[in-house]
């Protein structure tokens, strides 16, 4: 066992000098490595050797590897070679699929919402739909993950499925959908058209926008970009962008959209231990017209989130509305390992607003502290948990896409007050002088953070 145990440290050793974290043990920093793994490997060749039961030397050190990271931070994490793929569709948000989103409920597998434009969709797949059987499979003892990843495949390759519609007496039916390349939209309305496509039009007079921001990824600013320069065509005059319940994704991507609304100032600083101090700057031109702009925020609205709205509040450019946002100021870096087969995603720095507040909400931070996202003066709107319940209800009925797009309002009862607080704000606003436009004067804006 010790042969085995000097071997294998030899080895780790070996391995890690081609890391650059990693340096000879000349002094009492690399003697000290050095007798931390010596303390991993034999532990490792104890449990292997000697544990009542066989254990799978993998899982063994990735169980210890995944101890080491969480022990970090509740953002840090190890990717496994098996969920490295869907980790990086989720940041790309693309995938050969047919475009369904399906919930468990008990042993039924059911279509939530075709999404608009999919095989699924041009296919006549509905919500609420039952699959039964993929490519003659039952899905009886399948999980959520069993079925996604029968249904993703290549791109122009067919699966065959077969569902039950929502309704008495309803038979099976076999419908055979061929893949495609899904793009998941991060961009949307408030409601669907008579079109089945988002609306971002919310009001007619005056004309005010309205568009959600699911979550920030790659290709979120030029589906961004693109929306608001259709609404401007129509005449847009104001627009509530809504990140409520937004956790965040790629910090570039929030950058890449605030420089979209500012010609100058400063957007985001990073800083961190290894990792060399960096701020970002808005640059002149291509950026949007100074239209009135309110956003709204709520206490699940983290990250990249909070850097686009904590910038524009502090830019003086749109007026931030709702509830405290999440407080997840931190800076996770994806690094591949074992050759880009896995990989670890690693807090490495946080980032701060223009102000130079740092947003992260440290552990024991009280709400007096300094922290996220505080909406403007007056503009604090808390939901109940009951508020945000029914919000949540609400909102996921309408985000259904149904056979009548008409029908997802029927029985709506909801009555969003920080939205409602939103529309007042950009009606006054495009009601007065032209010269004052959107920005807000710092008595305006007077949030606490300041």
């Amino acid at each position: 066992m010790i042969k085995r145990s000097s071997m294998l440290l030899a080895g780790l050793i070996l391995l890690g000098q081609t890391c650059p974290a990693t340096r000879a043990f000349e002094d009492d920093e690399s003697h000290e490595r050095y007798e931390l793994m010596k303390l991993f490997v034999e532990t490792f060749e104890q449990i292997d050797n000697n544990y009542v039961q066989d254990v799978d030397r993998r899982q063994l050190v990735e169980a210890a590897i995944e101890g080491m990271v969480q022990h970090l931070d509740q953002y840090s994490s190890y990717i496994a070679p098996t969920d490295l793929q869907r980790f990086d569709q989720v940041m790309e948000q693309e995938f050969g699929g047919i475009g369904i989103n399906v919930s468990q409920r008990g042993d039924r597998l059911t279509v939530i919402s075709p999404l608009p434009g999919t095989p699924a969709y041009r296919a006549g797949i509905q919500a609420g739909d039952v699959i039964v059987e993929v490519e003659g499979q039952s899905t009886e003892d399948f999980t959520l993950t069993d079925l996604v990843k029968k249904l993703q495949g290549p791109a122009g390759r067919p699966v065959t499925l077969k569902v039950v519609h929502s309704g008495e007496n309803s038979q099976p039916e076999e419908i055979r959908v061929v893949r495609e390349i899904i793009q998941v939209p991060t961009v949307l309305g408030d409601r669907y058209n008579d079109k089945n496509q988002w609306e971002f039009l919310y009001s007619e007079d005056p004309k005010i926008g309205y568009i959600r921001l699911t979550h920030f990824s790659r290709h979120t600013p030029q589906e961004l970009r693109s929306t608001i320069e259709d609404l401007l065509a129509r005449g847009m005059e104001g627009l509530v962008l809504d990140l409520r319940s937004n956790p965040g994704g790629l910090l570039e991507a929030a950058i890449e959209i605030s420089d979209m609304f500012l010609d100058e100032g400063q957007i985001v600083s990073v800083k961190g231990r290894n990792v060399p101090e960096r701020s970002w700057q808005a640059k002149p031109g291509d950026t949007f017209p100074d239209f009135p702009l309110a956003i709204l925020v709520n206490r699940f609205s983290a990250s990249a989130s909070e850097v686009l709205s904590a910038c524009l509040q502090d830019n003086h450019r749109a007026v931030v509305i709702g509830e405290r946002t999440w407080g997840k100021g931190s800076v996770q870096n994806v690094i591949k390992v074992e050759e880009g087969d896995s990989a670890l995603k690693l807090t490495t720095a946080a980032y701060h607003r223009p102000n130079g507040v740092n947003i992260h909400r440290s552990k024991g931070a009280g709400e007096d502290e300094e922290w996220g996202v505080k909406p403007d003066k007056d503009f604090l709107i808390p939901f109940s948990d009951k508020q945000f319940t029914e919000y949540s209800i609400d909102r996921r009925q309408r985000d259904i896409l149904r056979n009548d797009a008409t029908s997802e309002q029927e029985g709506a009862t909801f009555e969003d007050t920080q939205l409602a607080a939103a529309l007042k704000y950009l009606r006054e606003r495009i009601g007065s002088p032209k010269e004052s436009g959107a920005q807000i004067s710092d008595s305006e804006s007077g949030s606490e953070e300041k």
